[in-house]
């Protein structure tokens, strides 16, 4: 395993403020498959109002770890805890009800194919607020519509959207129903380099509009350094560094830097 290298020193310029108060924290996480671990004692925090990016190469367990916070993946051992409750003791209705506080962006986007966009939307409003109104729906739809940049194309089916469109009617899907912490996993991946630095840029307003708590897994660093209020790096399944993006940028560890390469 190696050695967790820390910042001294958090971002005190950022402009997110920071509340020492955790939504998230986990201890001593650790998931293998097959013998072999992928996570290997994983210790963090994540604290109201930021953008924590994990930072890894392919394989470094980075959505491993944030599908075994919403319950996806069961760990071996160690804990996570959500807003006070374990989600690794937690029974299935706990579970559901803090699902319902967590928004997670796929990869893939996981759109519903047979779906229009629109119906895309309520769907997930209509299985979390059972009692909200047909004028509620419309209005919610059109909101996240306008706020991802895509107002006219609620009746668009996803095949005829474009990768970047799909990504962000994949993330209006996630915070229409107004989670308090946002889970991104890979969300620039398959992206040009113009429309990933949109959704980069989308992310911070999300953060921004929204005041989400967030947590966001790649392994672009143009996405990390944009988005970042602090920066947790994952290698071998463990912490290897942690610190501000300042910080992080002038590193001289040869690890930090072949990500700059």
């Amino acid at each position: 395993m190696m050695k967790t290298v820390q910042a001294e020193a958090q971002n005190p310029t950022s402009s997110t403020a920071i509340a020492d108060e955790s939504v998230i924290e986990i201890v001593n996480l650790m998931k293998s498959f097959d013998g072999k671990y992928v996570l290997s004692g994983v210790t963090l925090n994540l604290y109201r109002g930021e953008n924590l990016v994990v930072l890894g190469k392919s394989g470094s367990g980075k959505s491993v770890l944030i599908k075994c916070i919403v319950g996806l993946l069961q760990p071996d051992s160690g804990t996570i805890n959500v807003f006070g409750e374990n989600v690794v003791t937690v029974n299935r209705k706990g579970l559901s009800k803090i699902r319902k506080k967590v928004g997670f962006l796929f990869q893939s986007g996981a759109l519903y194919d047979s779906m229009t966009v629109k119906q895309n939307l309520e769907f997930p409003l209509r299985r979390i607020k059972k009692d909200i109104t047909r004028n509620e729906i419309d209005e919610k739809v059109i909101e996240v519509l306008e706020n991802v940049g895509l107002p006219d194309v609620s009746n668009k089916m996803p095949s005829e959207l474009s990768g970047g469109m799909r990504k962000r009617i994949s993330l209006a899907r996630t915070i229409i129903v107004d989670p308090m912490v946002m889970l991104y996993d890979e969300p620039t991946t398959g992206l040009d380099p113009v429309t990933s630095d949109e959704i980069s840029e989308l992310i911070n307003e999300v953060q921004e509009k929204y005041k989400t708590s967030s947590i966001i897994i790649t392994h672009d660093i143009k996405c990390a350094l944009k988005t970042a209020t602090r920066i947790i790096m994952l290698h071998e399944g463990a912490i290897y560094w942690e610190g501000n993006v300042k910080d992080f940028e002038s590193s001289s560890d040869p690890i930090i830097h072949a990500f700059f390469l």
